[in-house]
């Protein structure tokens, strides 16, 4: 497996990223998904990330600059026909490195608390992110869970 940071630009990274926001849909009310779209995340102070095997596109995942030192993770998505085969594991694992290495001392991020979205939980807590109160501009809501890492060495 290869990561690569990535410029947003290819069709299979499109596609990707539209299955990503369509699943939140039956799952989060609208009020409640704070996914970026492919424009939204083309922003400078988004770090975004591909995993690629062979020609094929297998996840994604980025972080976005909240201050100096505080980045969110963002869009992180394994691509359905590789679930369960270290995608995500790979991708946290190197976007937790690289946030590090751009000087950030907290990553922190926002995902669903419905039953849908309890893998993800799960592998975020075994990473050792921990639930923190809302961060940046979000607010309590019952729809979604907040979790925090310290990146200090």
């Amino acid at each position: 497996m290869r990561i690569i940071r990535d410029d947003l630009r290819g069709p299979e990274i499109a596609a990707l990223l539209e299955a990503h926001l369509k699943d939140f849909e039956p799952h989060s009310p609208p009020e409640s998904r704070h996914a970026l779209d492919l424009e939204g995340l083309r922003h400078p102070d988004i770090h975004f990330y591909t995993a690629w095997e062979d020609g094929e596109l297998l996840g994604c995942g980025a972080f976005k600059r909240l201050d100096a030192t505080h980045a969110e993770l963002k869009s992180m998505r394994t691509d359905s026909r590789h679930l369960r085969k270290g995608v995500a594991r790979a991708l946290l694992a190197h976007l937790i490195a690289e946030a590090r290495a751009q000087g950030f001392n907290r990553l922190s991020l926002e995902t669903g608390s419905v039953a849908h979205f309890a893998p993800a939980r799960e592998l975020y807590t075994a990473f050792g992110f921990h639930d923190c109160e809302p961060f940046a501009n979000y607010v309590k809501d019952p729809n979604s869970v907040f979790m925090t890492l310290g990146l200090d060495a």
